[in-house]
């Protein structure tokens, strides 16, 4: 089983378009994806280069949210071979990371990571734990996406441990379904050549290799144009091992060099001992025990295989009974006693878990028992307790009647007294509303009284006296365009240019007592127009605008603009401020506004800041608009936010 994504048969192809990829103008995403696919493809045989694609991968895409989870599955794939213990912590970080996100290829990469961690602990605990994690974790979160060429893939390897399990039936069955996902959705990936290898080897061990070679002819159909692919060695595995069924030595060791040589070349360590043992039983079956020996004795040494104790315990009884064979009892003797202390071990390592079993069972019975006496005293003083109980109610019910007889006298006083508080009450708040009303009549009248005598200044100042002086401007320039020499009479053109001055500074004060660009173009163009005449050199002001309807009354509009404008005029009076946020916005009826600078702030608490920022006329007005204000300032600033009703009742 390959704990690793499988590459397309043809692989050169692949990796010389995946160094493109790096090379090209393409986004960072892609650069990073095809850094990892490297990185993963280069794990065996260069680690170096496989852990600098690690990085420049997460370098790549460190501004995407799920590249840390890619990256920890990637980091297990890199320490799939080099330390088991490494790789598990990094798959389970990945598993985690990856159960934030959303989506098929986060749920893919979950599953992968799944598989992946679940074989890293298959020598701890043994294939039916594998088997646990693909059934409940792995390829659950492939399912919802129905027939994918991920999904085949995932039933392709639960077949192969089933296979090892001698499940062979079970294994045939989800192998089934691996090849008819596949050569429906993939019919040429590298998944489908490896679900005929399976379906060829689960035959080949049930000793029915002829009824498999049509799985294992159309494997080779797929991986005969490309010599070259490390997928080569996995195919001359299954076909040695046709051979070995069918009694065809020679042609199985040929088989086996075959493999050898690309096992070699990608630095395949467990295929190419696997390899190793098949020779030895080629050899075994030929006879030359000798080689067969030698063989045993280095997969031995290698240690690839004995990491798994099950594995070593067997090879220990084949150098038995091979030395026994070549006439060596010593020997022979010697593996027979290693053989027989591992088995020792590890049925005292069996025994040990069926004592806990057993002990877990006696403790539950124990319990069960001690449960059922408790059980039985509960009954008797349940009894007792139940004679005591039938006085008690007895006395309780005619307590209770006495109880509700005084209760029911007691409310008859009781709502006699709320009713004549709630009158009391009801007048109170008729009065409160009154004087409410008052108030908000008396705000309105000054309002609009105000609005109306800001209206009549404006119109003075721009029609009579603007008017006036901008006539007064026109004349005197004319008559010094043919009566003065600018070099000459440079003072008059001087106090010309002041007369200009005071004209546009009258205009900004008949503009700022009356907005038309207000009763013109509506609130959202006057807010607008408002922020950038507070605008200067040293002061930035951003104005964001969010649902501002245009049917809003006039009069509203006018308060709200008033608002605002008291809101600027205070920070950029008060707050010597170098930013100020303005944001309005609009949700049905209700109208918010929010204004923030990053100010030196006041106290809030502080009556003469309260005064001197004019608090008092925009909580006039606020209260006109029935509406609601918070301030928030520190040493970092001031936040005003404040909601307005705008029904127009």
């Amino acid at each position: 089983m390959y704990s690793q994504e499988l590459f397309p048969l043809n692989e050169k192809k692949y990796t010389d378009s995946l160094q493109q990829v790096i090379k090209g103008n393409t986004n960072s995403l892609s650069k990073r994806d095809a850094y990892f696919i490297l990185s993963d493809y280069y794990r065996n045989t260069a680690p170096p280069l496989s852990k600098k694609y690690l990085e420049n991968g997460r370098k790549s895409g460190e501004k995407d949210p799920i590249t840390a989870a890619l990256y920890s599955y990637y980091e297990g794939q890199y320490y799939f071979d080099l330390d088991k213990e490494k790789a598990a912590v990094s798959y389970q970080k990945a598993i985690e990371a990856l159960s934030k996100f959303k989506g098929k290829k986060s749920d893919f990469y979950k599953a992968l990571s799944w598989y992946s961690y679940g074989i890293t602990l298959k020598n701890k605990e043994g294939y039916p734990y594998c088997i646990k994690i693909m059934l409940e974790k792995s390829i659950p979160a492939a399912e919802p996406y129905g027939e994918t060429q991920m999904l085949g893939y995932l039933y392709t390897q639960l077949s192969l441990m089933l296979t090892y399990n001698a499940e062979f039936e079970k294994a045939e069955s989800y192998n089934t379904q691996a090849i008819h996902i596949l050569e429906k959705k993939a019919p040429h990936s590298t998944e489908l050549f490896y679900a005929y290898l399976s379906r060829s080897g689960n035959y080949s061990y049930q000793a029915k290799g002829s009824v498999g070679k049509k799985f294992l002819d159309q494997a080779e159909k797929m991986i005969l144009p490309y010599p070259e692919s490390s997928a080569n060695a996995s195919y001359f595995y299954h076909k040695a091992l046709y051979f070995i069924t069918q009694q065809e030595n020679k042609k199985a060791l040929e088989a086996v060099e075959r493999g050898l040589s690309y096992t070699k070349k990608f630095n395949m360590k467990l295929l190419m001992q696997m390899f190793y043992f098949q020779k030895y039983d080629t050899y075994k079956k030929l006879k030359k025990y000798k080689e067969a020996k030698e063989l045993l004795e280095y997969v031995l040494a290698e240690k690839t295989l004995g990491m798994d104790l099950n594995n070593r315990k067997t090879i220990y009884s084949h150098l038995s009974s091979l030395n026994e064979f070549m006439g060596d009892p010593v020997q022979a003797l010697a593996w027979e006693k290693k053989y027989s202390k591992l088995s020792d071990s590890l049925h005292t390592e069996n025994v040990k878990l069926e004592i806990n079993k057993l002990e877990a069972k006696f403790n539950a019975s124990e319990k069960e028992k001690k449960i059922a006496l408790l059980n039985a005293e509960k009954k008797q003083k349940q009894l007792e307790v139940n004679k005591k109980n039938y006085y008690l109610w007895v006395l309780s019910l005619a307590l209770l009647f006495l109880i509700s007889l005084l209760t029911f006298l007691f409310v008859i006083y009781t709502n006699s007294k709320k009713l004549s508080e709630q009158k009391e009450i009801n007048l109170q708040q008729k009065i409160e509303d009154i004087k409410q009303k008052e108030e908000l009549a008396l705000t309105k009248a000054i309002l609009e009284g105000e609005e109306r005598e800001r209206e009549r200044v404006a119109k003075d100042l721009h029609d009579g006296l603007g008017g006036m002086l901008a006539g007064v401007k026109i004349n005197l320039s004319t008559w010094s365009s043919t009566h003065l020499d600018p070099e000459q009479h440079k003072d008059f053109y001087k106090i010309l240019h002041q007369l200009d001055h005071s004209v546009a500074e009258l205009r900004h004060v008949a503009r700022n007592l009356m907005p038309e660009s207000l009763f013109n173009f509506g609130l959202e163009t006057a807010l607008n127009d408002l922020c950038e005449f507070y605008t200067r050199n040293d002061l930035d002001i951003c104005f964001q605008s969010i649902n501002i309807e245009k049917n809003i009354p006039l009069t509203i509009q006018l308060n709200i603009y008033r608002i605002v404008q008291e809101l600027l005029a205070n920070a950029v009076k008060h707050a010597q401020a170098s930013s100020i946020l303005l944001q309005c916005s609009q949700s049905g009826d209700s109208f918010m506004i929010t204004v923030e600078d990053n100010g030196k702030g006041f106290e809030k608490n502080s009556k003469n800041n309260i005064k001197s920022m004019g608090f008092r006329n925009l909580r006039n007005r606020v209260n006109y608009l029935k509406g609601k204000m918070e301030v928030s300032s520190d040493s970092q600033g001031t936040t005003i936010n404040i909601e307005l009703t705008i029904n127009g009742e």
